[in-house]
């Protein structure tokens, strides 16, 4: 397994409108094209106005289907004119992750 881990950061006191427009908006979206959310965070202390989320995939070649399968969507699309028009994003990163051997022992017995 793989984990897709985003982070976005939004402007001073914007996060809450950019996670709004996200639950209503783009969470549904991805659901139906990502599937498997591993976590979805927003920060409390540290860097603020940030949010994180995660998604797991088999591996890349299944990252890439179903991130392409949503990028194909016009809905999608929509979103993201949406998020663009909203301004409240400054700044969109992500790193493909995955479990270190040690972790996924621990997991298998069921942790």
């Amino acid at each position: 397994m793989i984990v897709d881990l985003r982070i976005y950061t939004t402007l001073p006191n914007r996060m809450a409108e950019f996670v709004a427009l996200y639950e209503a908006e783009g969470w549904p979206i991805q659901l139906r094209h990502l599937g498997h959310c591993v976590g979805w965070y927003t920060t409390i202390e540290g860097e603020l106005n940030t949010v994180v989320h995660m998604w797991g995939y088999a591996d890349q070649g299944d990252r890439e289907r179903r991130r392409a399968a949503m990028a194909a969507d016009p809905a999608w699309a929509g979103y993201l004119q949406k998020v663009a028009d909203q301004g409240a994003l400054i700044r969109m990163q992500n790193r493909i992750i995955r479990p270190a051997g040690f972790f996924e022992a621990y997991k298998a017995r069921g942790a």
